[in-house]
Formats: structure tokens, C-alpha cells, sequence
């Protein structure tokens, strides 16, 4: 696509224009049940929107996107509740999942009628039609398309916190020693790199050659049962394949052919910490356009925090950090879901008794926080906002 003028309400495709919002095709069709009445449900939603109570003191009639914009940061702009964005915005069950791709330049119209609102991305009355500057050159839409987050907050964690089986992270090409013999090795080095024997490190036409260093797979346990559910890696940088592995043939002295194993050389860039030998390489994924709708989970949420990302000393979380939940896809997470994070409860001695007895004290709710990743059993949420530090064992439920 070299240039783009507008787009019209069409059949979903793969643009589609919904409510007066430009949304992306989803790359994998999503098949969940959908019941008559949830249609019925969703399609009430898209045609009335949101109460006039639901709307955010001094939300805009009219506002103009801008770059740096979030998706969440507008959502609190319009809404008292941001993760009612979905019905604010009219979007069906179809589309919940996907981004709203929204972009710098528009011009959001916020409508008022019978007691309720919507936004648009144009005037009451105009065509439903999303205008982009034509382009010169192939670019992917989303490229230009306001993030949900601010990127820098999640990104790294896009790549780095990797949930794996043990048994992955051994069978995994493992670092097994330096050009120069070094024991720490850090951007720009060059290192060996040996395979499994049924998957060498090969440079094989098509394949990617591009990988990211692991070590020290952390069992992450579930704070109410014990159970593991899954080991997080620690990242510790990148590498690139620049020699496969091979077998060299050299003389043997007696007039026979000697056969020597060379493992791979990669070089290491971006490293948070030095890489030594016994580190582990995973292939690198391919860059993704993530963004999601910030919404409430369809299904009844009873989470726990399993650990606080960043290292074992982490003992409270604060905004802006990242922590781990005990609920992964298997349990419905999904990408986008807002959740309310509630405080553990402390159970203090009651010193106005004579008697001291052991009081617990009751969960506060103590702020939101938003999943950003998911894993089967896992998922990685970003705190969004809170009034004191989140701690492990911290419960998670669904918005109010």
C-alpha cells in the first residue's frame, strides 16, 4: 500500500472501519462462542455508547490526537473507568480483541444523546471516514498508530522475561566459550555457541540469525498453591549467528583424516550484564505491533501476584513496574485486560486488647494494572497506578 486517502465502513477485512474507527484485521481468527444475547449486547453497546455518568469531569467535546498520545491516557481523558473504553468507543465482540488503531493528526468528537455518549472520528452528520496523509513509500499502518502504553515502559519486557519449560531452557544452544579465552564477555565480543545435537547451529538459507541470551531459569510459584507455574529466564542480551557449526577434516598424523568439531560464533549486542559461558540462546522473535484495547475481562478474574520483575531483592512494586500474575491464555488472559489490584492485608497484633489477639486486616483496593504479555499459565501486567507498594501474594480481580 503506497498511499492511503480514507477508508469507508466496509466488510471486516483487512482494514475495516467500525464506529468511525480504523482497526486492524486480526492476524489469527479468534473463534470464542458468541451467544445471540452477547450480539445482541455488543450491538446496543456500539449503537449508545457509555452513560453521561461514566465520562471523565472536563472530558473534551473535541480532541486532537498528538504524538505521544497514549490510548490509555485518552481513555482517562473521556473516562471515569478508562477500561470502559470499548463501549465509549462502540465496538462489537468481533473487534474487542484487536487495536483501535488511532493516530496523530485526528480529531476525536465526543457525542452526547439521550443520556449517553460515544466518540467518532468525525462530526456528527460527516461520513464515518479516518483520513491519512498519503505516503510515498510502503509503511505499515500501525507503525503510525498511538501505542496503548508508553512504549518505553513495556517494551523491554516484550523480550525479555521469557516463561519456559525447564527442560526448553537445557535443550537450548548453550554459550560455551570466548575468541580470547575471557570468562565475561559483553557488546561487540564474539563467543562459541554450541547446539543440541538434534538442532545445530547452523546457517541454514531463511532461517533467522538472530537470538537472545537466557540464564538462571527462576521457577515462578503459585502463591496460594505451591505449584510451579513455569520458569522465567533471566535475559541477559543478544547474539547473532555469524558461523554455523561444522565438522573440519585434518590430517591425523598416521596417514588417516581426523574429524574435529567447531561450534558456532555469534556476536553479542545489547547486553544488560556480562554473558559467560553456560548462558543459553533462544531465537530472537519477530518485531510485532502491539497494541490493544485497554477493557475489562469478559470472565470473573481471581488472580495472585507471583513475583515482582526485576530481580529476587524486589520486595515492593511500584507504578510503572512490572510484576507476574498466576493466570495465563489457559485461564482467558488476554492482552489489554484492566484488573484491580487489591492489597494483601496485613494481620497485626490488636495492641488496645489485653489479650493482643491477631487481627487481619481487610484488601483495600490499591489500584489498576493492565496486561501486557502472556504466557500459558503467566501473564506480565504493567501497574498502571497504585496508592501503596505492590507485594507478592497481592490479589488481582476485575474492575469494578
Amino acid at each position: 500500500m503506497t498511499a492511503f486517502t480514507s477508508v469507508r465502513r466496509t466488510a471486516l477485512g483487512a482494514l475495516t472501519v467500525i464506529a468511525g474507527a480504523l482497526v486492524a484485521a486480526p492476524v489469527q481468527a479468534q473463534n470464542y462462542p458468541v451467544s445471540s444475547g452477547q450480539r445482541a449486547t455488543a450491538q446496543q453497546v456500539a449503537e449508545r455508547g457509555v452513560p453521561l455518568s461514566e465520562l471523565a469531569p472536563g472530558a473534551p467535546d473535541t480532541y486532537a490526537v498528538k504524538r505521544g498520545d497514549t490510548l490509555w491516557g485518552i481513555s482517562g481523558m473521556y473516562l471515569q473507568r478508562p477500561w470502559r473504553w470499548p463501549e465509549l468507543w462502540g465496538m462489537n465482540l468481533q473487534a474487542l480483541p484487536n487495536p483501535h488503531l488511532i493516530f496523530p493528526g485526528q480529531t476525536l468528537y465526543l457525542e452526547k444523546n439521550g443520556g449517553y455518549a460515544r466518540l467518532r472520528t468525525s462530526a456528527r452528520g460527516a461520513p464515518d471516514t479516518v483520513r491519512v496523509s498519503p505516503r510515498t513509500r510502503s509503511d505499515s499502518l500501525a507503525d503510525t498508530a498511538l501505542p496503548t502504553l508508553k512504549p518505553h515502559l513495556i517494551e523491554p519486557f516484550l523480550v525479555e522475561p521469557l516463561v519456559v519449560d525447564a527442560e526448553v531452557l537445557q535443550r537450548a544452544p548453550r554459550i560455551v566459550a570466548t575468541v580470547d579465552e575471557r570468562v565475561l564477555m559483553a557488546d561487540g565480543d564474539r563467543a562459541y555457541a554450541r547446539g543440541d545435537e538434534s538442532s545445530p547451529l547452523r546457517m541454514e538459507a531463511g532461517a533467522s540469525r538472530h537470538y537472545r541470551v537466557f540464564r538462571d531459569a527462576i521457577a515462578l510459584k503459585d502463591p496460594l498453591t505451591g505449584e510451579i507455574l513455569g520458569y522465567e529466564a533471566q535475559y541477559v542480551g543478544k547474539a547473532e549467528l555469524v558461523r554455523g557449526e561444522s565438522v573440519e577434516e585434518s590430517a591425523n598424523g598416521k596417514g588417516g583424516i581426523a574429524y574435529d568439531y567447531v561450534p558456532a560464533t555469534v556476536e553479542l549486542s545489547a547486553t544488560k550484564e556480562e554473558v559467560r559461558a553456560g548462558d543459553r540462546l533462544l531465537p530472537a522473535p519477530a518485531r510485532a505491533f502491539v497494541s490493544y484495547t485497554p477493557r475489562a475481562p469478559q470472565m470473573e478474574v481471581d488472580a495472585r501476584v507471583v513475583s515482582i520483575y526485576g530481580g529476587n531483592s524486589v520486595t515492593y512494586a511500584a507504578q510503572n513496574q512490572v510484576i507476574a500474575i498466576n493466570r495465563g491464555t489457559k485461564d482467558g488472559m488476554e492482552a489489554g485486560q484492566v484488573l484491580h489490584i487489591m492489597t494483601k492485608g496485613d494481620r497485626l497484633k490488636d495492641t488496645t486488647d489485653a489479650a493482643k489477639t491477631v487481627i487481619k486486616l481487610p484488601s483495600e483496593r490499591n489500584g489498576h494494572v493492565m496486561v501486557f504479555r502472556t504466557f500459558d499459565r503467566v501473564s506480565y501486567a504493567l501497574i498502571l497506578e497504585i496508592r501503596t507498594g505492590v507485594r507478592v501474594g497481592d490479589r488481582l480481580v476485575n474492575p469494578e
